[in-house]
């Protein structure tokens, strides 16, 4: 944070000032920055040559190839597919999400997401901009059907992060299921159950025979809806506290963690309607294949 903070201070000394951040962040209206941002690009991309080019492709992690074959991705990516029951829909999301669905849903710091200079960001996850579209449907036709949906999609996280299973972009299988609140939790129950046989099914179809669903409780009110569910238990889990509400879970398999999940407050939110119910979940795709 101090390192950033006081490249920002360098910057805005060389652009003329502290007062610079205040007219660009806050004064102009957002047509306005997007007209002044486009002309600062392309103005940046006359001026480069076809060695400029290549030599930020070599060097630029975010526009690398992804380091997991495509036959072996696009197998895994079927195996995935193939544990989807008839009743979600898949769909297919746009590479990019409105600016601020990650940090404003998430939330998510807006330095770990790629934004453009269009009034939008790259996709982070998928499971953010399938709230978006659930919370269209809900609104739409707000009756006790569930929306679910899922999706597969290539995403981009700005964070550097060490590792070998850990990359720039890679690609998750997401699922949400969007509701309304019934009562005695039975939507939280019947639904976090569809999730984790899905999720282990699609783990399962892509050859690890024994995945393992860790479950922490984050209300106690929500002990009943981990009854009869075929998971242990991670009372000590840090992760995810303030971004979850109720419960949450992982998903491990052959020493890797494959995939996360719980319940959000995202529709309820979105709608201005403490009665939706939004459950989330996705598993990551390049280390399963």
């Amino acid at each position: 944070m101090a390192d950033r903070t006081s490249a920002l201070d360098r910057v805005l000394r060389q652009a003329g000032g502290p007062e610079i951040l205040d007219v660009l962040a806050e004064r102009l209206p957002g047509a306005d920055l997007t007209t002044l941002l486009l002309e600062v690009m392309r103005r940046r991309a006359q001026v480069l040559s076809p060695a400029d080019v290549l030599r930020r492709y070599g060097h630029d992690r975010f526009v690398a190839p992804a380091q997991i074959s495509f036959r072996r991705l696009r197998r895994a990516e079927d195996a995935v597919l193939s544990a989807v029951p008839a009743n979600v829909e898949l769909i297919t999301l746009a590479p990019v999400a409105p600016l601020g669905t990650h940090t404003t849903l998430g939330p998510v710091d807006q330095n770990k997401v790629v934004s453009t200079i269009r009034n939008s960001e790259v996709a982070a996850d998928p499971t953010n901009g399938l709230a978006l579209e659930a919370a269209l449907r809900r609104r739409a036709a707000p009756g006790p059907d569930p929306v679910r949906l899922a999706t597969l999609q290539r995403v981009v996280r700005a964070q550097r992060m060490e590792g070998a299973t850990t990359f720039a972009h890679f690609t998750l299988f997401a699922l949400v299921t969007a509701g309304r609140d019934t009562g005695d939790l039975a939507f939280e129950r019947q639904h976090v159950a569809e999730h984790l046989a899905i999720l282990t099914a699609a783990v399962r179809a892509c050859g690890v025979a024994d995945p393992q669903v860790l479950v922490t409780v984050l209300d106690e009110r929500f002990e009943r809806t981990v009854e009869g569910l075929d998971a242990g238990r991670d009372p000590d889990r840090q992760s995810g506290r303030g971004y979850y509400s109720g419960l949450c879970f992982k998903i491990h398999g052959n020493g890797l963690e494959l995939g996360d999940g719980g319940f959000v407050d995202w529709t309820a939110r979105l709608l201005g309607n403490r009665k939706e119910r939004l459950l989330i979940s996705a598993l990551g795709v390049d280390r399963l294949s």
